[in-house]
């Protein structure tokens, strides 16, 4: 089809046509490329619900499709009379369009139930959307017909904004977390927003949907790894319980990502309905300024599309570095890649010391895997060293092996596969150079602020030049008044989600609501999912150390064991508890670190506490509940100073 559609013609799509067909009218080509493809399901035979999930998720995806890779597209019924009279007012208007009927699709009535989620209230058919919105039934069309707007609501070209105004309130670059928070926020209040956001393939092809880092290669799918590999552990306690489970016990990686990868869709299925209930627009385009209140929009086909702003919100996060050396793009994978790998990696390198390098390196060897860390000098930089040395010491006595001081020089691939093999060559801080053959080669070893090339410096937006991080004053606001920063793109700021969201709130009540709340970027608490987990909330040791002074400073810390790990006599004396307090000024607690299961748990609750200026008599005049972890808070009597035992003989 594609080109030889003529102008005001319908044309009837089938699911397999949909990803090549293309609008007849050059303004008019597609704006937004696929970016929900159906998943695959493999090495899985989903039962019940599970199975209808499934199938849900891939309809969805389906869906999105059809609204993404068409200008203006009809769901409607072969024998709807309302349908027909839609469709013939837009013939009459020469509005080019891509016709689903419903009731000749495959999984027509699952198009049908999707159509009722993402266009809620539920209303039928037709359902018309141009240009990635929902513009509404039956009323909605007949409606515009007579007021004479067709024309600007189907041909996006015509709508020529009038001089001196803008096409949006607020432009958003980039549809992670932060940025889609601060996009929903001014739109309760009556702004119109747009969302720009395209994530650029990985060197190895890898891509997304929206939802950012976090939901589709970060937090979401690292913690749900972790968790598998907590269950294998709880499988292997649940023997000395009584529990008869056999010895050879088998996991599928397939099984496991496929699980992950439906679960993400559908949180991708439920930011883009969020942003049409909310009446956000959303291009899947690549955001960059070219002049003052002016961007411009590029999608996958290289289709340009300008739009202009009052103000813009760059929360374009972060991307994984590269090492530099020969074969580090070509044969390497980072967190972009790992979480949809559709192999298992087999004996992996992990090159780096981050969290990322970490958690990653923890579950793969919970899953079973030969896994190797290299490290160049310390392990979690900006952590408190007294636990991430812990942290360290514990994964090496559960079989993950650590090359300290060195780094890699070459890698090379000498079988390809899935896995293949690749040799490694290496160098350690005295010149030796040692070399080692693995299946997969991890790179977690930083990340890079997105923020060079989206035409910054044509509306002289300042960026740190050796980090590409932006300076921002307490409003989230750059040196160019109409142009504000949140999230991991920010100089000298916290590198989470959760205070992306928050900053981006709160940007958007004080910009639209008259807030005069600033987002608090002190004491936020935050846990590394490593094996054993670790929460912490203020300042590391060391950095207390430094502000305070050694004379201000009193640490109270214990090990302890959990319970649950007594009866399989595991791990006693490997969690670990702390809180650094400032003598000077009531023992108020300045740090809190907890190094053991659940960490997050433990430390969201404290976290609280310490916003609210606790003290260490606060915590010891709090009774706790026996038998958890979290006691232990209430009962450390034994500093640092003082030299004591800390080897505990039971919970």
């Amino acid at each position: 089809m594609g080109n030889s559609v003529r102008k005001g013609k319908a044309v009837l799509l089938d699911q397999s046509q949909v990803k090549g067909f293309q609008n007849c009218r050059p303004d008019q080509e597609d704006l937004y490329p696929v970016t929900h493809e159906a998943p695959k399901v493999t090495n899985i035979s989903p039962r019940g619900t599970d199975k209808k999930k499934t199938e849900m998720s891939e309809v969805r995806a389906t869906l999105l499709n059809y609204i993404d890779t068409n200008s203006v597209v009809v769901f409607s019924r072969s024998t709807c009379s309302r349908c027909k009279k839609v469709k013939a007012l837009l013939d009459s208007h020469g509005v080019c369009y891509a016709s689903v009927e419903l009731d000749k699709a495959e999984d027509g009535q699952r198009l049908q139930e999707a159509l009722n989620e993402l266009t809620m209230p539920a209303t039928v058919a037709p359902f018309v959307f141009a240009s990635q919105k929902f513009i509404g039934s039956f009323d909605a069309i007949v409606k515009a017909d007579k007021e004479g707007k067709i024309e600007t609501l189907f041909h996006p070209g015509n709508d020529v904004p009038k001089e001196d105004s803008y096409d949006f309130d607020l432009i958003v670059i980039g549809g992670g977390s932060g940025g889609l928070a601060a996009a929903k926020e001014a739109a309760r209040y009556k702004q119109k927003v747009l969302v720009l956001d395209y994530v650029t393939p990985s060197p190895l092809g890898t891509k997304w949907g929206l939802g950012g880092t976090c939901v589709n290669v970060g937090c979401i799918p690292k913690k749900l790894m972790h968790q598998t590999a907590l269950l294998g552990q709880a499988l292997q306690d649940s023997r000395k319980y009584g529990w008869q489970v056999e010895e050879n016990v088998q996991h599928s990686w397939d099984m496991m990502t496929d699980a992950v990868k439906q679960y993400i869709n559908s949180l991708n299925w439920g930011y883009r309905a969020a942003l049409m209930e909310n009446s956000v627009k959303y291009e899947n385009g690549y955001g960059e300024f070219v002049g003052p209140h002016k961007i411009k929009s590029t999608n996958s086909r290289g289709t340009e599309k300008l739009h202009t702003a009052k103000r813009f919100l760059i929360a374009t996060g972060e991307r994984p570095r590269y090492l530099g050396i020969p074969g580090d793009k070509e044969y390497c994978i980072t967190s972009d890649d790992l979480f949809s790998l559709s192999y298992c990696p087999g004996k992996t390198l992990v090159i780096g010391a981050s969290y990322v390098a970490l958690e990653c390196a923890g579950f793969l060897a919970g899953l079973g895997l030969d896994v190797t860390v290299m490290v160049r000098s310390i392990l979690l930089r900006g952590f408190d060293q007294q636990i991430a040395n812990k942290i360290g010491d514990y994964m090496e006595g559960h079989g993950i092996k650590f090359l300290r001081n060195y780094v890699p020089t070459k890698i090379e691939q000498i079988e390809s596969g899935t896995p293949g093999k690749l040799k490694v060559t290496s160098k350690s801080t005295d010149g030796t150079e040692i070399t080692e053959e693995y299946n997969t080669v991890l790179l977690a070893i930083g990340r890079d602020a997105c923020t060079r090339n989206i035409g910054l410096d044509k509306v002289g937006v300042k960026i740190n030049e050796k980090t590409g991080k932006i300076p921002v004053n307490d409003d989230e606001q750059t040196n160019v008044p109409y142009v504000y920063a949140i999230g991991d793109v920010l100089e000298d700021k916290l590198e989470l989600t959760p205070v992306a969201i928050q900053a981006g709130r709160l940007l958007a009540r004080r910009l639209y609501a008259g807030s005069t709340q600033k987002c608090d970027y002190v004491n936020v608490p935050t846990t590394v999912f490593t094996p054993m987990e670790y929460g912490a909330c203020g300042l590391s040791e060391e950095s207390a150390l430094k502000k305070y002074g050694e004379d201000s400073i009193e640490v109270y810390h214990s090990y302890f064991w959990p319970l649950e790990w007594t009866v399989p006599a595991r791990d006693n004396n490997k969690c670990y508890a702390k809180v650094i307090c400032n003598k000077k000024d009531q023992e108020r607690v300045l740090g809190f670190h907890v190094l053991g299961p659940n960490a997050g748990e433990i430390t969201q609750g404290f976290a609280v506490a310490i916003k609210c200026g606790l003290t260490k008599e606060q915590l010891d005049s709090t009774i706790g509940i026996h038998p958890v972890c979290a006691e232990v808070f209430t009962t450390l009597s034994v500093t640092k100073s003082s030299g004591e035992e800390l080897v505990q003989s039971g919970c």
